[in-house]
């Protein structure tokens, strides 16, 4: 009675702090307070949660409803006043004591009991901010709160409600070019005759630095499931001297026709400048984004994806050969065609298939038409004469989109949600770029910190180090490797060199 008592008899500076203070009294008792009417710096009328009377708005009867409902309104009439007095402060006033019906014993079913303190709010903006799961930011509350009554949904409903004051009013589309145009992006899209957004691509100021840095090779592909409206988004990535990914750029597209990917490709040449084109573009057997590549860039070879080939290989030829040992004779040839070191090898390997398996018409048909005549896009004889540093498979796209998945969590975002996930892996994976860079700037492998190198150290990467170190090591078979590989470093080496702003 006598923290009753203390309760009414209190003066509080502000309005939320009365709101607080009676919520808290009252679930230690077993209620659970609401909101029932207010007017900014006068009153504040707070009921019991089980007060009122349900409503059916719509008219629609229970029996033909779709989805099932219920109501814990039971008409309460336990009600209490905070108002605010002429010298500023709130104090509370009790107009019906009365409950029609029990205690809670645990107050985890109330909403009102479910709410978020301010300081917890801000926590979990900050958390939604830098990708973290819903799940996750509820633990770490709960590490801060351990009495928090809060569950997942809240943590949901709370990212939504601080989704829609970040856009004051605007679409969706509206603060996405908004926020493309004062941020750091180059961006351009396409609508349709209805005006509906049916394009849009986007590179982020970094990535547009990595991107004319290390133009030698981008892998490029789609990937789905990232935005409720069911775009294909084409990832294209590049790659650094230090051997690792980076994302260039991204482009949601309506199809996945050759015009489509002209029109990405086109604003993607146009970020590198009109003096630069990649060296190699590698791709899966996608024959839109093979047309496209041959009209946007006619001057960058491209690469088709061996283990996309393989997988082809695998799925089309396999229920040719009911005994497995065959089959892994006719692999094992096969990869012998694949990486054949030179023209006459190929050839050779080539042939001796044919002749083996010449019973087998329908296998030999396929490779024969759908591979071979596209060999000098992935047989070592021919992708050897052009500067791809192992990038033979699509493996970097594919992981790329793995990691991108992960920031996005879900596959039925907006646009605008997904931009904001890209932008927060684009600015980790820079910052990671950024921070090799000045590390490999003070430290030498022991074994590259040799004379034969003194002009390369703390210049190159350590990635390209070492592959110059391989070379060096087997100079004992001659020497002519090795002064290529300075050469190319010294005169023509910009993709091996350590990007420095």
């Amino acid at each position: 009675m006598e923290e009753q008592n203390a309760l009414f008899t209190t003066k509080f500076e502000a309005r939320d702090q009365l709101v607080q203070h009676a919520r808290r009294y009252y679930a230690s008792k077993g209620y659970a307070l609401s909101i029932k009417d207010s007017r900014k710096d006068k009153y504040v009328v707070l009921g019991c949660d089980r007060g009122g009377v349900y409503r059916n708005r719509r008219n629609i009867p229970i029996d033909a409803r779709k989805k099932a409902s219920s109501s814990r309104l039971i008409n309460c009439p336990f009600e209490v006043r905070g108002k605010r007095s002429n010298e500023g402060l709130w104090v509370l006033e009790l107009k019906n004591n009365t409950h029609n019906h029990d205690p809670s014993e645990c107050m985890s079913g109330h909403p009102s009991s479910r709410c978020l303190t301010q300081e917890e709010i801000r926590d979990v903006e900050k958390m939604s901010m830098a990708g973290i799961e819903p799940r996750q930011i509820l633990t770490s509350l709960r590490e801060k709160n351990p009495n928090l009554q809060a569950v997942s949904r809240t943590i949901y409903n709370m990212k939504a409600k601080l989704e829609k004051q970040n856009l004051g009013g605007r679409t969706l589309v509206q603060a996405l070019f908004e926020e493309f145009e004062k941020g750091d992006f180059t961006f351009d899209y396409l609508k349709d005759k209805s005006g509906h957004l049916t394009h849009v691509f986007f590179a982020h100021t970094k990535s547009i630095t990595l991107a004319r840095t290390y133009t030698t090779t981008f892998v490029m592909d789609c990937t789905y499931k990232t935005n409720k409206y069911g775009m294909p988004l084409l990832d294209i990535i590049g790659i650094s001297s230090f051997n690792k990914s980076f994302y260039a750029g991204f482009a949601f597209l309506r199809n996945e026709k050759t015009e489509d990917y002209i029109w990405a490709l086109q604003v993607f040449a146009r970020v590198l400048g009109p003096n630069s084109h990649p060296s190699v573009i590698v791709t899966d057997r996608q024959l839109a984004l093979i047309d496209a590549i041959g009209v946007v860039f006619p001057r960058t070879t491209h690469l088709l994806c061996v283990w996309h080939i393989q997988k082809n290989v695998v799925a089309n030829l396999k229920g040719y050969f009911k005994d497995e040992e065959d089959w892994d004779v006719f692999i094992s040839m096969w990869n012998a065609i694949i990486y054949a070191e030179t023209e006459e090898a190929f050839e050779e390997s080539w042939l001796f298939l044919q002749l083996l398996y010449r019973e087998k018409k329908e296998a030999i048909t396929y490779i024969e038409k759908t591979w071979i005549p596209e060999k000098k896009k992935f047989v070592s004889a021919w992708t050897e004469n052009h500067m791809h540093f192992g990038n033979r498979a699509s493996s970097r796209v594919e992981g790329a989109h793995a990691k991108l998945k992960k920031y996005l969590q879900v596959s039925n975002g907006n646009l605008h949600r997904v931009k904001n996930k890209i932008c927060l892996a684009i600015e980790n994976e820079f910052h990671e770029i950024k921070t090799l860079l000045e590390s490999e700037k003070i430290r030498v492998r022991h074994k590259c910190n040799i004379p034969y190198f003194k002009d390369l150290i703390y210049k190159v990467s350590t990635f390209a180090l070492k592959k110059l170190h391989k070379q060096y090591e087997m100079s004992s078979l001659g020497t002519l490797k090795v002064m290529s590989c300075l050469k190319l470093l010294r005169n023509n080496g910009t993709t091996l060199w350590a990007y420095d702003e």
